[in-house]
């Protein structure tokens, strides 16, 4: 017989489930609805990004204590702290342009009277 998974496992799997949702919803929302959407969920502070983050952080700690003991490699604990580092530095990046996002999704639907101009997609890059 089966044993059913503990509830953190399911909870991890009903998290992922509904960011599946989610990114179908975004996906078909009109562009003021959807920047609302990600700029909440870019949000570092109570976005899901900010929170996956957390959760790359707690998991690092547990990765640490565990290499220490020796029941998992050290390569593992320093993937998940440089995962956690890489995603807080993307977190920082995003945040910049939190106020775009926000001055998008305050728009209403169908006031442009003429279309934007189109930006070049290509930028450099600072790093």
């Amino acid at each position: 017989m089966s044993h059913p998974a503990p509830y953190p496992v399911r909870l991890a799997d009903e998290i992922t489930r509904q960011l599946g949702q989610l990114s179908d919803h975004v996906s078909q929302l009109p562009p003021p609805q959807a920047a609302q959407v990600i700029a909440r969920v870019l949000d570092p502070d109570t976005g899901v990004l900010g929170a996956v983050t957390h959760l790359l952080a707690t998991g690092s700690v547990f990765a640490k204590d565990q290499a220490e003991r020796g029941v998992l490699p050290a390569e593992v604990w320093l993937a998940l702290g440089r995962a956690c580092n890489e995603l807080g530095d993307i977190t920082l990046d995003l945040d910049e342009h939190k106020d775009a996002l926000q001055r998008v999704g305050a728009q209403p639907a169908a006031t442009a009277v003429e279309p934007p101009a189109p930006a070049p997609l290509v930028i450099r890059r600072r790093r």
